[in-house]
């Protein structure tokens, strides 16, 4: 599906909710949450990505839950920091949530020279993880390796010489390849892009060696038999590339780079507000309908919620700071 039908198809669903009525009341400090205008899901990258294309997706489907109207709101810059910031900032009332991610949360906290306008615990109460969106390494197929092992020996014997491309530095996509690179001894070169699209061009044209990203992003060039995936790096085979082994299969466990989208609300939403909310988004991710969407995209919904998402969220800074001042980054 294009992704230009695909947004039509997902604006269309939540426009259809916008004159539902609010299925029940919440108390909120004593007093009643009566749902009565739209939420706001703030997406804090650009229309038509990924982040976009999930984060549009889980809104019809939370919509449904609430029988209330989500819309989308594109709030970009800073890789996705000024995005999550609106969310910290909002007003507290339930009607204001956030997609969230990586770049945001485990990697700019830990660039030297980032400003980051609120704090990733203080200020933000993390409901929920939405959708896992694993990625996969390939090269160009008419001139890259034939597999990871080649491209490990190549990497070996001309070190410096093999180079890669990334969305940008700091990017998840420039982090995931470093762990590769750490992990496999391989000595990279690394150049960065203002974008996953922008590098995937010239990764055709031949001008680096492999990149690793989103698969929603590159699958098309793997399915037209002009990009050739290495490995997916993630703990398991994906449905839509069952073919392509695991890292940890190929003998590299600690390289496990998915990418992920998680559901946050201003810290200071009230506990019965912040309960329903989890519960609705719980109950999307559980629909199979939203389960069948994200794979068709190349994602898996993953409704990890509590202690639990508490836990990921510090695993994954623990997992990137060192990465990210290996990295010499110094902000998005």
């Amino acid at each position: 599906m294009r992704k230009r039908d695909l947004l039509q198809m997902v604006t269309g669903a939540a426009a259809v909710l916008a004159g539902a009525a609010p299925r029940s009341a919440v108390a909120q400090g004593g007093a009643t949450w009566a749902p009565d205008r739209p939420l706001r899901l703030i997406v804090p990258f650009a229309a038509g990505g990924p982040a976009d294309i999930f984060g549009r997706l889980f809104a019809a489907a939370l919509a449904r839950e609430l029988a209330q109207p989500v819309v989308v709101e594109n709030r970009t810059g800073a890789g996705g920091v000024i995005g999550h910031d609106a969310v910290a900032k909002a007003a507290p009332d339930g009607y204001t949530l956030g997609i969230t991610g990586p770049g945001a949360l485990s990697i700019a906290p830990a660039l030297p020279q980032q400003r980051m306008p609120f704090d990733v615990w203080r200020d933000l109460a993390h409901l929920c993880l939405v959708v896992r969106v694993p990625e996969v390494v390939v090269v160009n197929a008419r001139s890259g390796p034939r597999d990871l092992a080649a491209l490990i020996a190549m990497a070996r014997a001309r070190r410096g010489e093999v180079t890669y491309g990334s969305a940008g530095i700091g990017s998840i996509t420039h982090l995931a390849s470093a762990l590769l690179a750490t992990e496999t001894g391989m000595e990279v070169t690394h150049i960065p892009y203002r974008g996953a699209a922008p590098a995937a061009t010239d990764l055709l044209a031949g001008r680096f060696t492999f990149m690793t990203a989103d698969v929603p992003v590159l699958k098309p060039h793997i399915d037209s038999g002009d990009m050739r995936p290495l490995a997916v790096t993630t703990g398991h085979r994906i449905a839509s590339l069952p073919e392509v082994a695991t890292t940890a299969e190929l003998g590299f466990p600690r390289v496990n780079s998915d990418n992920w989208y998680g559901l946050a609300a201003p810290s200071a939403i009230a506990a019965p507000v912040r309960q329903r909310l989890e519960a609705a988004a719980v109950a999307a991710l559980r629909d199979p309908a939203l389960a069948r969407g994200f794979a068709q995209q190349g994602g898996e919904a993953a409704p990890l919620t509590g202690e639990d998402y508490m836990s990921f969220l510090r695993a994954e800074a623990g997992k990137w700071e060192p990465l990210v001042r290996q990295s010499g980054a110094e902000s998005l």
